[in-house]
């Protein structure tokens, strides 16, 4: 005997009880099996009950696609129940993608036409939720007139039909203008709320209809009126508030009315002041009638006195007890900083008060806007509330706060010493979240406060005694160190008490930053080259004790350690005579001119490239010439070095080689000559430059350097240093000599050998040194960026 079909109730309460995912999936199938025999054996007595099962399945996530049809039949059944399930499923089960919902038209149509008010409510529901473009169309006339006359709950929900019919097809606007203009004056307050937001729907989508309706502000002025001012109505009101609803869709259309039209908006400027003073914000009806009349009186012409009371109204809901309207109320303020800017100032402690909610997503939106309201005149206030919040908030907000500190204190720093401090307790309360910006950024601060070098270095070295765990901080406090250790170790410091430190404190200060294990290979490599920027104030143990540390790390499994340390190393024993000028104070860099992919910017730490820039074998009798710290200012003129040059010395070829190279000589094609560029103009001294490119070498330039003197006396002491940024490779060659000879005299040349393998436009500074015949000495640098493209593509 086959089982007898289950009852809705019945299947609901034997799902519910399926103790496992399985068994819960056996009865749906096997339930789903008989409710397709029945619509297979057209039982109508029994299809309104299986397409209620099968809606019940359908919202489990179970398939029912094969109900669709069951859901045309009961719609155009004759019961009310049968409509409303058939009608129910095909809101369910049907859309505008599946075809069969083409076949509701003429059903909805004829229940639109219906005697019962009931039916033609379904139909219109129906139609709203899931009518298509052309159903729209089709049907715009019924609803139009279903909206026009009839029983209020019919009406109503033909407005909403209609509404729904203008966002779908905005050609269908004209249909309903009329009709908009007809229920302005219906005294139900459905109807009219309906009629409100038809309206609000048209004008934004036909501008005919907005100046249309612009003619009714008056009319929506005194409806709103009406509202603020009507006494308590049972049917309306609540929580003491006359239909709150109907209020926010005004107000709603009176922005859309009076955007961008001033005399509209002073239309409304009483209204929107009433609405303000009257409504009653300790509910939640009344803040949202308050929100949205903020939102009205920013988005028209209002007055300033009236703006002014919008903002002070976000204010008061910064004191509210529901974090939801303390959320929105920072989340406008912020929107509206920019326009009213003085009148958001007026509430900033509030704002402030607002980092201590307990409720993260108020925190961090009050921590937004509280960087936003930084300016030059409460930077310090703001500054220190920013601090105490940053030490006690969450990991998360931490990062943004430090950020936020970093972009206003560099924005709105009044002295440069008020800017070094607030960064450094940035860097002691949350170093670990700061930007990867942020130490050349200090670095650069610090390098550029001349007056402020002594106070920032004994500031750094007592914050790094205390702790070595924070590696930005550690990283600039030994930048620091290395640059400025000499006034460190004289104890001299204008700005607060001096302290003298002992050189074996400061370097076992630094061998504890060498081998903690919270150091990161970047930091280290600080702490190195610190230690050897020491090395020039040092002398006897102390120098032996800088050897034995660098020395460690000559064969450390980090590759640049190693080099840096082999190279170091290699600086105490060959060329002990030029450490002191190499290592001599970092210039500092403009950061303006860092363009290029950033390889002109400078980076602490990484000053000099040993190998790249001594050569092998003894200096020449020229460039014995140069003085020490010519050497090093050269390593810095475009920050970090160029990549150790690929290019090999000219070796001597044996005369044998020589003799077969000679026999092929006039077949290899001759270099490209390019124009001549005049680099230096100046003092009667003419710098010029003649270039060539090998045509078997594309991506190398030669350059000739051409020294000559206008003048009567000679020039002496003359050198010229170049420097390229990374992406090249640049070998100078040794001067023809160091004096430029007076009117008629040989000139000097120098070749320079330029290597483009990226074949990116040539950037070149160069520093030329050079004594007059009066005796002045004489630095100019001189950047060079016209190179013609010949030279580089």
């Amino acid at each position: 005997m086959p089982e007898a079909p289950l009852t809705l109730p019945t299947l609901i309460r034997t799902i519910r009880n399926a103790r496992t995912q399985a068994e819960e999936r056996e009865l749906v199938q096997r339930e789903s099996a008989k409710i397709r025999g029945a619509f297979r054996g057209d039982e109508p007595d029994t299809r309104a009950s299986n397409l209620a099962k099968l809606l019940y399945i359908h919202m489990l996530g179970y398939p029912a696609y094969f109900g669709q049809m069951e859901c045309l039949k009961l719609i155009a059944a004759q019961k009310f129940h049968e409509k409303r399930i058939g009608y129910l499923g095909a809101a369910l089960l049907l859309d505008e993608k599946q075809d069969t919902h083409l076949l509701l038209t003429n059903s909805i149509k004829n229940d639109l036409l219906h005697p019962s008010a009931w039916v033609q409510c379904l139909a219109l529901s129906t139609l709203g939720s899931l009518g298509s473009a052309a159903m729209f169309r089709d049907l715009a006339g019924e609803v139009e007139q279903l909206a026009r006359v009839g029983q209020p709950s019919v009406r109503r929900k033909a407005v909403v039909c209609a509404v729904h019919i203008t966002r779908k097809v905005p050609d269908l606007t004209d249909t309903f203008v009329s009709l908009g203009e007809q229920l302005l004056t219906d005294r139900n307050h459905g109807i009219l709320h309906g009629a409100v937001m038809l309206i609000a729907e048209m004008c934004e989508q036909n501008p005919q209809a907005l100046e249309h309706f612009r003619k009714r502000v008056p009319q929506l002025v005194g409806i709103l009126h009406n509202l603020v001012v009507a006494g308590y109505s049972p049917d309306n009101s609540i929580s003491g508030i006359s239909d709150p609803f109907l209020q926010v869709q005004v107000l709603r259309l009176l922005r859309i009315l009076g955007h961008d039209n001033e005399e509209i908006s002073d239309a409304m400027n009483d209204a929107l002041a009433q609405v303000a003073t009257n409504t009653d914000a300790t509910r939640n009806v009344g803040s949202a009638i308050l929100y949205e009349t903020v939102l009205t009186i920013m988005g028209v012409h209002s007055a300033s006195g009236l703006r002014v009371l919008a903002i002070n109204i976000l204010g008061r809901f910064l004191n509210n007890k529901d974090r939801n309207i303390r959320y929105v109320a920072l989340a406008s303020l912020q929107k509206l900083l920019q326009a009213e800017s003085s009148a958001v100032q007026r509430h900033r402690s509030t704002v402030l008060a607002c980092l201590t909610d307990p409720d993260p997503t108020v925190k961090r939106r009050a921590l937004q806007l509280s960087l936003a309201l930084v300016n030059s005149s409460n930077v310090r206030a703001t500054i220190k509330e920013l601090l105490d919040f940053l030490s006690a908030c969450a990991p998360d907000l931490k990062s943004d706060c430090a950020s936020g500190i970093f972009l206003a204190a560099e924005k709105f720093a009044p002295n440069k010493r008020w800017h070094i401090d607030t960064i450094l307790q940035v860097l002691t309360m949350a170093a670990a979240y700061v930007r990867d910006d942020a130490v050349p950024n200090l670095t650069h601060l610090i390098g550029g406060a001349k007056e402020l070098h002594s106070y920032a270095v004994q500031q750094l070295y007592e914050a790094l005694a205390q702790d070595i765990s924070q590696q930005p901080l550690v990283q600039v406090a030994t930048w620091c160190i290395g640059e400025y250790g000499s006034l460190l170790l004289a104890g001299s410091c204008e700005e607060i008490e001096p302290k003298q430190v002992d050189p074996e404190e400061l370097l076992s200060l630094l061998e504890r930053v060498l081998q903690s294990h919270l150091s990161l290979p970047a930091t280290r490599g600080y702490a190195l080259t610190a230690l050897m920027k020491l090395g020039t104030h040092l002398q006897g143990n102390s120098i032996n004790r800088i050897r034995r540390l660098v020395s460690i790390y000559c064969s450390c499994h980090d590759v640049e350690l190693q080099q840096r340390a082999v190279e170091y190393n290699a600086l105490f024993r060959k060329y002990d005579h030029l450490r002191a000028s190499v290592l001599e104070k970092m210039p500092l860099v403009d950061k303006a001119g860092d363009t290029e992919e950033g390889s002109e910017r400078e980076q602490p730490g990484r000053e000099i490239s040993i190998a790249a820039n001594i050569p092998e074998v003894e200096p020449s009798g020229s460039s014995k010439q140069l003085e020490s710290s010519q050497v090093s200012d050269l390593l810095c003129l475009l920050g970090d070095p160029a990549e150790p040059s690929p290019l090999q010395p000219v070796m001597d070829t044996p005369v044998a080689t020589r003799s077969v190279l000679d026999l092929l000589r006039d077949l290899k094609p001759p270099a490209s000559a390019l124009s001549r560029l005049v680099v230096y103009d100046r003092d009667d001294l003419l710098v010029e430059f003649s270039m060539e490119r090998p045509p078997l070498e594309v991506t190398l330039l030669l350059i000739t350097a051409t020294v000559s003197n206008r003048a009567p006396d000679d020039v002496t002491a003359f050198s010229l240093q170049v420097a390229v940024p990374k992406s090249f490779q640049l070998e100078l060659l040794a001067p023809s000599g160091s004096t430029v000879r007076g009117q008629g005299g040989p000139p000097v040349t120098q070749l320079i050998r330029v290597l483009n393998p990226r074949k990116l436009p040539l950037r070149m500074r160069l520093r030329l040194a050079y004594t007059l015949p009066s005796g002045t000495a004489v630095q100019q640098i001189e950047e060079i960026s016209s190179f013609p493209e010949a030279a580089w593509q």
